[in-house]
């Protein structure tokens, strides 16, 4: 492990100085590549315009006609916290909007597998739909958008997915990804593209003369919901997206959200008052992905979609119940999973290139979590595998990876399949997460080749894991308050939380809850405490950390603490 620090431009950050931003958060905006304070405005007039997004006017002209004409709409959704907001968004839209009949379905991760299939499409005419609309899925469904056409019913594709060598034959495609799409930012997660194509049929119905600007219907209610997809989904945090989920958590932190927003920052046990981005990550957004991995996620998409604030309080003890499962059977996988991979070479050894487990009794649901743990743990592109529950298909292997910086993962399972032809039965994915199905008989090979392909593309710098940092933490800026300001600002994925690095004393260490190591530390020469969740070893006497910064509370009393995430013991 090395720990790294971040290039701040020295003239960015005079000019972010100048215009009167604090001096800490100049030098973190700087280092994360903001060129000028007006960057940072995240006003909803700041958003780029829906018109660069191709196919919205055709999106936003095929809505307004089915409004028009009374027929009747069924948003098909994915079983993430993406999907599930993406679906909320337009259903609750939809219905602002004027559509009197509106339903859902979401495919069961075990027996339809993602996306609009030909079986859904048939489903969704069964219930009497005149129209489909995907949301976060569809750019790969040709299939399914085809039956579903066949049936009789018009399709709106709305997605943020890469595209495959065919696009859908859809009446409208909204996809800031598809060929020939200028919009600038090609980062929004599922449910922003859905809130965009909103936005777009709010015009449409305003040229129309249903409204005016005066009498029509607001969207800016939708934005919490918006925000909590728009993290979940840890898609990169361009300036657009900031602008979405500040302007989202500036609703939560008032007070105006969706009744089942509120209950779920209850059963997590956070305060909605002081809501950050960290709590859609790690909190909200995993009770409500534990629904689609573990049960259905219509549990999740009705909390999001009641007004009754008893039956949110009821669903979102439900999602925390089946979140508390889902971590059970994460960590069983998990150990059994490391085990596994740790089999594979000796105590000194490095690991492979690349890792790929299968074990009989994983659980489909939580493969890609253990993925990710595994990955974090080694520092590998790594695969995790668990047999298909979906009927007729005992006999294939259903795998959710996870990437590291300089491996695209959905690129290497293209030369897996090119390679190996007929190994990979499906595939598709990002840079960093990807998702394949295999024959059960083929794991050894696919482990084989995925290994290879990491072998040719990664060098030992590449394997070598590393905390990019905001170096040194001045003494003054050691201060709560301060801290609760750092909090509030929009971090995530490609806009890092801001992580410091330097050398202190270690006074002292422990374990607590056998899993965690509490420290007391010295730091230029005050002390400070700190703890390492989920790390055991002890470390030397004087150290290179790099850590976050947290308030501890307790009985009355605020003070500041840093939360390792990494130590660098070696040259």
């Amino acid at each position: 492990m090395k720990i790294t620090l971040r290039e701040i431009p020295a003239a960015t950050l005079a000019a972010l100085q100048q215009s009167g931003i604090h001096p800490l958060l100049a030098q973190l905006y700087a280092a994360r590549g903001v060129h000028s304070a007006d960057e940072l405005n995240d006003g909803l007039g700041r958003l780029l315009p829906p018109a660069g997004l191709r196919g919205i006017d055709a999106a936003a002209r095929l809505l307004a006609d089915a409004i028009a004409r009374d027929l009747r709409l069924c948003i098909v959704a994915d079983y993430d916290c993406d999907g599930a907001t993406a679906c909320a968004v337009a259903v609750r839209g939809l219905r602002l909007l004027g559509a009197r009949h509106v339903d859902y379905l979401v495919p069961d991760r075990v027996v339809d597998g993602y996306g609009l299939t030909a079986s859904i499409a048939r489903r969704v005419k069964e219930r009497g739909a005149d129209m489909l609309i995907t949301v976060d899925n569809g750019i790969s469904s040709v299939d399914g958008v085809a039956q579903a056409r066949a049936l009789g019913m018009q399709v709106l594709v709305t997605d943020h997915h890469l595209p495959g060598p065919a696009l859908p034959v859809a009446e409208a495609l909204v996809n800031p990804n598809q060929p020939e799409c200028t919009f600038e930012s090609k980062c929004m997660a599922g449910v922003g593209v859905m809130f965009y194509v909103l936005l777009a049929l709010r015009a449409e119905l305003r040229a129309r003369g249903v409204f005016d600007r005066e009498t029509q219907p607001r969207l800016e209610p939708l934005l919490p919901l918006v925000a909590l997809g728009t993290v979940a989904d840890v898609v990169k945090l361009d300036a657009n997206n900031r602008r979405l989920v500040a302007q989202g958590l500036k609703r939560i932190r008032a007070g105006q959200m969706q009744p089942g927003l509120a209950a779920l920052f209850d059963a997590a046990g956070r305060k909605w008052r002081a809501a950050t981005t960290f709590d859609f990550g790690f909190a909200l957004g995993p009770r409500i992905n534990a629904a689609g991995r573990l049960a259905d996620m219509t549990l999740g998409i009705e909390c999001l979609l009641t007004e009754d604030r008893g039956r949110a309080e009821e669903l979102a003890r439900t999602l925390d119940a089946i979140n508390r499962e889902r971590r059970v059977i994460e960590g069983g996988m998990r150990e059994q999973a490391l085990l596994m991979v740790e089999s594979l070479f000796e105590e000194h050894e490095e690991p492979p290139p690349a890792v790929s487990v299968f074990d009989p009794d994983f659980h489909e649901g939580v493969v890609g979590i253990v993925a990710s743990r595994i990955k974090d743990k080694l520092h590998r592109p790594s695969f995790v595998f668990a047999a298909s529950a979906a009927p007729g298909h005992e006999h294939e292997l259903k795998g959710s990876g996870r990437s590291i910086p300089g491996f695209h993962l959905r690129d290497a399972l293209d030369l897996v399949a090119k390679r190996h032809p007929g190994v990979l039965l499906r595939f598709g994915g990002h840079a960093m997460a990807a998702g394949c199905t295999i024959a059960e008989e083929h794991f050894e090979l696919f482990d084989q080749a995925l290994a290879q392909v990491a072998k040719e593309w990664l060098d030992a710098a590449t394997l070598t894991r590393r905390i990019e940092t905001d170096g040194p933490l001045a003494l003054e800026y050691c201060d709560a308050d301060l801290v609760d300001k750092l909090h509030q600002e929009v971090w995530g994925q490609g806009f890092a939380a801001p992580t410091f690095s330097e050398e202190v004393d270690v006074l002292s260490q422990r374990l607590v809850g056998e899993k965690h190591l509490s420290l007391k530390l010295r730091h230029q020469g005050q002390p400070i405490d700190g703890i390492w969740f989920g790390h055991t070893d002890p470390l030397p006497e004087r150290v290179l950390i790099a850590f976050r910064l947290d308030v501890n509370e307790w009985r009355g009393e605020r003070k500041v603490q840093f939360l390792l995430e990494g130590a660098q013991t070696g040259s």
